[in-house]
């Protein structure tokens, strides 16, 4: 696990993005797990920016999104898939039909988490797979307890992580879907890297419980280390109880 530590969140927006930018320059047919967020949105901006300077070409690449909350249609401004068509699809040459994301409307909804795992394995599995780290230390809407085994899903949405979604819904946590579609922790762990990015006090203790607690499935994030590709991207304020707590292995790269 490489952990890069920066002075501020920009910095780690930056270098997020710039490794999303050397993943895709660097396959003629990437294939990319992306994720929602503010942090995302900041990341997905400077993307587009360097589309737009012409220094990023998205017409080969393929996307599969983490999750989506399930009553929603795509078109629905507080869906998932409206999120990416406004933070990046709508904005860079990524081809029709080639950035999925689950369809939380769908009638048979175990049916269209089939559908989505069988399309990941289609296009080759995941690449790079970005993630953001929640309260609840879920990544995608893996709540716990969530099995490392686990696949494309239906999942029921921690309270926590209800109150935590809902400034999207008018801060009301009762608006905000009980249920929701998310990649398994398993799906997860199939992409080829995983690159994790968190900024913020506010994620400073979930950071050091899924960097340095027990490897548990009431913590979906710490599954990550059992991977044995991932770079975790931290601004200084999200790193700071790892840090208090003497975590500065020769890994770890300050910027």
């Amino acid at each position: 696990m490489k952990i890069i530590v920066t002075d501020t969140p920009d910095q780690a927006f930056q270098r997020a993005a710039d490794m999303i930018a050397e993943e895709i320059r660097g396959s003629q047919a990437p294939v990319l797990g992306l994720a929602t967020g503010r942090t995302m949105e900041s990341i997905y901006r400077i993307l587009v920016q360097q589309h737009d300077a012409g220094t990023l070409d998205f017409s080969g690449t393929t996307s599969f999104n983490l999750d989506e909350y399930v009553g929603l249609l795509p078109t629905d401004p507080n869906s998932y898939s409206h999120y990416m068509q406004e933070h990046l699809f709508s904005h860079v040459n990524i081809p029709a039909g080639q950035g999925h994301v689950p369809d939380g409307s769908a009638v048979d909804l175990d049916a269209e988490c089939a559908r989505y795992e069988a399309a990941i394995r289609a296009a080759g599995g995941l690449g790079l797979q970005l993630l953001g780290i929640g309260e609840t230390g879920h990544i995608g809407f893996n709540e716990p307890p969530s099995a490392f085994d686990s696949r494309t899903r239906v999942v029921h949405l921690d309270d926590v992580t209800r109150r935590q979604n809902s400034g999207m819904f008018g801060d009301d946590p009762e608006r905000v879907p009980e249920r929701a579609l998310t990649m398994g922790v398993g799906t997860i762990l199939e992409a080829r890297h995983l690159l994790l990015v968190a900024v913020g006090d506010g994620k400073a203790a979930i950071v050091d419980e899924a960097l340095n607690g027990p490897i548990s499935e009431g913590v979906s994030a710490t599954a990550i280390r059992l991977h044995d590709d991932v770079t975790v991207i931290l601004d200084a304020a999200a790193a700071r109880i790892w840090r208090q707590n003497g975590h500065l292995p020769n890994s770890t790269e300050n910027l």
